[in-house]
């Protein structure tokens, strides 16, 4: 943030924790996406199968779903349309709401994503979970909940 005198800029310490976060976060993200491509998924299609998977009829309407995965209307149709190609999705109509649309689990998609769950939490646990002590995870959660919730608050805003 900009001060009367410039910005702040980070300290020697902020900075290295601040690339070590980026790295950390891009390099993880790379992996659990190339341990998901024998499936023929990316990170994008396996976070849709969870959220719909996770939803009490396994379908949600298509805002909710571009919220819930920080993704636009456009961007997110896009996605869905392409799932729908592999079968592992499908949109349904909404009853009380005519221009509303669905996205709806498939009996594929359900197989698929309890084919592919195990793979991912291990590969989660291989290249994350296990690589840290238990007080280092439940110290990182603390450490991060204020920056997920401030970033959460703030989501939607211009």
């Amino acid at each position: 943030m900009d001060t009367e005198n410039g910005p702040q800029w980070l300290t020697d310490d902020e900075q290295r924790a601040w690339r070590t976060h980026l790295d950390v976060s891009r390099l993880l993200m790379y992996q659990l996406e190339r341990d998901l491509q024998p499936f023929g998924l990316t990170m994008h299609d396996y976070e849709i199968l969870v959220n719909l998977s996770e939803s009490g009829d396994r379908r949600m309407r298509m805002s909710d779903l571009a919220q819930a995965t920080l993704q636009s209307k456009s961007r997110l149709s896009h996605q869905i349309t392409r799932m729908e190609s592999a079968g592992l999705v499908r949109r349904e109509h909404c009853d009380t709401d005519k221009r509303g649309l669905f996205a709806c689990l498939t009996d594929h998609g359900w197989n698929t994503m309890r084919e592919v769950a195990p793979h991912h939490v291990e590969s989660v646990r291989r290249h994350f979970i296990d690589l840290l002590a238990p007080e280092s995870l439940s110290a990182l959660q603390t450490t991060l909940a204020p920056v997920a919730e401030h970033l959460r608050s703030r989501r939607g805003r211009v």
